[in-house]
């Protein structure tokens, strides 16, 4: 734990603060999961529409650095960061930055017959978080957070 914390520290304030941010938000995603999902789910986005699978260049770096935050913070919580944790908060970070995003829920079968569930996050082309295993899965619903030009814009301008 010392050393992850020496190399944490050795960080470029940025990638710290991006970090930091990334907790915050698994910590406030793991309160929403317990929330009864259909008050939950109009924040999520538009249902059953999805976003552009293009992606502009720019959001290249956000997406992967987003990416990265929260496959790594995930890791390191005291709560449950699975799947639908880690989708609704790089879900927020991406909205935050103006990048469009679409949340997927799915459905399948394991080896057993029970019925499990999965959720990953797509932005233009990339996969956000839960690309593993989702080819398994049966999308059942799906959430588009889409941003106006306005939002775009404004974030963009700003950093």
């Amino acid at each position: 734990m010392v050393n992850k914390l020496k190399v944490f520290f050795k960080l470029d304030r940025k990638t710290k603060l991006l970090l930091v941010e990334a907790y915050l938000y698994l910590g406030w995603a793991r309160i929403l999961k317990v929330l009864p999902f259909a008050k939950v789910a109009p924040s999520l986005g538009i249902q059953m529409e999805e976003t552009s699978l293009t992606l502009k260049n720019a959001n290249k770096e956000t997406l992967r650095s987003v990416s990265h935050a929260i496959h790594v913070m995930s890791k390191y919580t005291f709560w449950e960061s699975q799947c639908l944790v880690k989708a609704i908060a790089a879900m927020r970070m991406l909205e935050k930055r103006g990048v469009e995003s679409t949340l997927y829920l799915g459905t399948a079968k394991d080896t057993k017959g029970i019925l499990i569930a999965h959720a990953w996050l797509r932005s233009g082309p990339f996969y956000v978080s839960g690309f593993e295993g989702m080819e398994n899965f049966t999308v059942v619903s799906k959430f588009a957070k889409k941003m106006t030009e306005s939002q775009t814009k404004g974030v963009n301008d700003n950093g």
